[in-house]
């Protein structure tokens, strides 16, 4: 992977100025964390040396003085929303976070759940956390919001929400993924802290857009494709061009909603301190970028995966056509087309000669391997094997797994788990091969390559089992597929 951010510049100078922003509020501060603070991969793949855990990283110094209130859309949980890059629900997610910031030492004051409306699972989910002894509170929706402010900063609006209570000085507000109202809850919290005679503040650590980027920017660009399911666009900043005369860059949520903000700070202290959305954020990404060509190949890679992961959930009935054409409008714009991919045309190829699905990936050296269907494995399962001969130099005609090891597995799974289709997935593949390596230093040799299989581009030819597109995911391939299924069945597991 060709490194386009300089990491630890971009610890050093992003933590100063979140002290300098704590600084500038005295009593309170609410700090809104945009995008994903722990396993932000979008970031680490349009950002090629980014690290998917560098916010944490910086926040660690100020474990005392904060804490996190992680919020969620009701309405995702009802839908059951995903975490595209994990494969799990938003509410599990919720879950797997609380314990992620407790194992480092950061303190979980609270969960929020936004838009609630008694949404059924919404409210099984609330009673779920609150029997593990997490702290709940709901908040509303509000009728206009977020144009109607003067409904929206009084008791009718931001005063129907529960009071979140809070017992540190800073408060990071963070949650699953986009759309979960983080803003909202932060600025409802400076209405109900007003109301209690408490002075707070507030401000963004939003990651994307990068607001001193071309509007256009192939970063900024992937960033709008990576929010195409919620009509997010970026946008020029107009508030900053008008106080300042310079062009920056914003979306469209932060620029509707900058009113609102700007009438509840009004209300808190007579005067705004902000004169744009741009003022509010602290985002120092653009100073970091030590290699902008590299970070501009990325994140139109990033854009085409976007658009066949949104072609693949559209025939899976988990999206609408709309997200689609959105996505295709972005790379029209970019100036990208759905083959610029190396490894689509050679899984495609593979397809075509062994008429069954076949998969491709390129290697870190810039090899193409490629995975076909045979009786024994399936295609996710052949390619990585052949993966991990190329990476260890090891010939491709070796057998690297013995028949008295694969055997076993496919009695299991055809005689004892009532699976009809003998061919071993990926997950199993890589169990036999790593019992074999027990006794085979070749076999042992392969396993040793699997690190370098992280970042690599992958494609295949169907849709794949869940199961194998698991394994990749937390092998960190970064995989495509074609939108259809391997069979014309209407279940598919």
């Amino acid at each position: 992977m060709r490194i386009g951010f300089d990491h630890d510049r971009y610890t050093a100078m992003q933590s100063e100025h979140i002290r300098q922003r704590i600084e500038q509020f005295g009593g309170k501060l609410y700090l809104e964390l945009g995008g994903k603070l722990f396993d932000d991969f979008h970031a680490s793949r349009v950002l090629p040396g980014f690290r998917p855990d560098s916010k944490v990283s910086m926040l660690l110094n100020l474990r005392d003085q904060a804490e996190l209130v992680i919020a969620i859309n009701a309405d995702d949980i009802e839908k059951s929303k995903v975490r595209g890059d994990l494969g799990i629900t938003y509410d599990a997610d919720v879950l797997r976070l609380i314990d992620a910031f407790r194992g480092i030492g950061l303190y979980v004051g609270s969960v929020v759940l936004t838009r609630w409306r008694s949404q059924h699972s919404a409210v099984l989910f609330k009673q779920r956390l609150e029997k593990l002894g997490i702290r709940v509170f709901r908040h509303f929706p509000i009728e206009g919001y977020p144009y109607e402010v003067e409904k929206i900063v009084s008791d009718e609006g931001f005063g129907q929400d529960e009071y979140i209570e809070t017992t540190r000085p800073l408060v990071l507000v963070t949650a699953p993924g986009p759309g979960s109202g983080k803003m909202a809850v932060c600025l409802s919290q400076l209405y109900q802290e007003h109301k209690r005679g408490i002075k707070a503040g507030y401000a963004k650590f939003e990651t994307f857009p990068i607001w001193n980027l071309p509007l256009n920017h192939p970063v900024n660009m992937a960033y709008e494709a990576a929010t195409a399911d919620l009509d997010d666009v970026n946008m020029i900043d107009p508030y900053h061009l008008e106080a300042y005369g310079v062009t920056t860059v914003n979306y469209n949520r932060d620029v509707e909603i900058f009113p609102v903000l700007n009438a509840v700070f009004e209300r808190i202290y007579g005067t705004s301190p902000y004169k744009s959305p741009t003022d509010m954020g602290v985002n120092m990404i653009a100073s970091c970028i030590s290699d902008d060509e590299a970070c501009r190949d990325a994140a139109k890679q990033e854009i085409i995966r976007r658009y066949y992961a949104a072609r693949c959930t559209l025939v899976q009935g988990r999206t609408e056509q709309a997200e689609v054409d959105t996505l295709q409008r972005i790379m029209q714009k970019v100036g990208l087309t759905s083959e610029m991919r190396p490894v689509i045309a050679a899984a495609r190829q593979r397809a075509e000669e062994t008429e069954a699905p076949a998969l491709a990936i390129e290697l870190p050296d810039g090899r193409i391997v490629t995975g076909k269907t045979s009786n024994l494995l399936g295609p996710s399962a052949a390619l990585i094997l052949n993966a991990l001969k190329a990476l260890g130099g090891i010939d491709e005609d070796t057998k690297l797994m013995s028949p008295t090891v694969i055997e076993p597995i496919q009695t299991l799974k055809c005689d004892y788990l009532g699976n009809h289709n003998p061919r071993l997935h990926s997950d199993e593949v890589l169990v036999a091969l790593s019992i074999c390596a027990a006794t085979s230093a070749t076999a042992a040799h392969a396993m040793r390559q699997l690190p370098l299989l992280a970042h690599c581009e992958a494609h295949s030819t169907v849709i794949l089992p869940q199961v194998d597109d698991n394994i990749f995911k937390r092998l960190k391939i970064n995989l495509t597929c074609d939108a259809k299924y391997q069979t014309h069945k209407l279940y598919h597991k």
